[in-house]
């Protein structure tokens, strides 16, 4: 595996999670059966999405219905990414 391999397969794994996120957001929208597999589906989400997106809902709570925690909790993802992305580049080269 060479340096660009790995920072390649690091930058993958944030961005596929920044996606389950905004998935995770659609989902909450749906309206959903009970035992469906539309709701298995979200309780995996929220299962692997939920911890993440906590830290940011105690400190905002949401205006008008509509919670905005995700957005920040996808800026942030993306400052750690960066983050990340840098120090990996600076270790391996």
């Amino acid at each position: 595996m060479n340096i660009y391999t790995i920072v390649q397969l690091v930058n993958t794994l944030f961005n596929f999670y920044s996606t389950l996120i905004v998935v995770y957001c659609f989902m909450t929208w749906i309206p959903m059966k009970q035992g469906g597999l539309l709701q298995d589906i979200a309780a995996v989400l929220d299962s692997v999405c939920g911890p993440w997106l906590n830290l940011f809902r105690r400190f905002i709570p949401p205006m008008g219905g509509i919670d905005f925690s995700p957005v920040v909790a996808i800026i942030a993802l993306q400052l750690v990414q960066r983050l990340v992305l840098q120090l990996l580049i600076g270790i391996l080269v």
